[in-house]
């Protein structure tokens, strides 16, 4: 009996295990989001929609007319972790503007990290999280009318 095939495909199962096991936690800076230059993104962010990341001061809030989340992923494979945090987080603000646009909001405040529903808030940074194949971050805020 040859055991060769069978030792290949054990292998390969282990390698591939430990692969899509991989999460790796990355606190990353909202300034390189929101400078974020790619030729391949379509949907820009929404200067008339204002972003207040943490316990930033924000103008005088007139009312409150929501909160949400966004959890953006992206394809991780062949793509350097910090750029597909980039581009995942940049998907989730563009996600939360598009919100606040709907409910008739004009800024996003108290924006934070809630990856598996586990908060992290910062007014300089985000968590972001690779795998081997998928790269997420998850973001939550509040949805105001401030004032002008």
């Amino acid at each position: 009996m040859n055991m060769k095939p069978a030792l290949a495909l054990l292998a390969c199962v282990l390698v591939v295990g430990n692969a899509a096991a991989r999460d790796t936690e990355y606190k990353l800076k909202f300034v390189d989001v929101l400078t974020l230059s790619d030729p391949h993104i379509k949907t820009k962010l929404d200067d008339s929609i204002k972003l207040y990341f943490g316990d930033q001061a924000t103008p005088k809030v007139l009312s409150k007319v929501g909160e949400d989340s966004s959890n953006k992923k992206t394809n991780g494979f062949g793509k350097d972790d910090e750029f597909g945090c980039k581009w995942a987080a940049y998907s989730a603000l563009v996600a939360l503007q598009e919100r606040a646009k709907q409910l008739g909001a004009n800024a996003v405040i108290n924006i934070a990290s809630n990856y598996k529903r586990d908060p992290f808030s910062s007014q300089t940074e985000y968590e972001c999280h690779a795998g081997a194949f998928v790269i997420g971050v998850a973001l939550k805020g509040t949805f105001v009318k401030i004032a002008p």
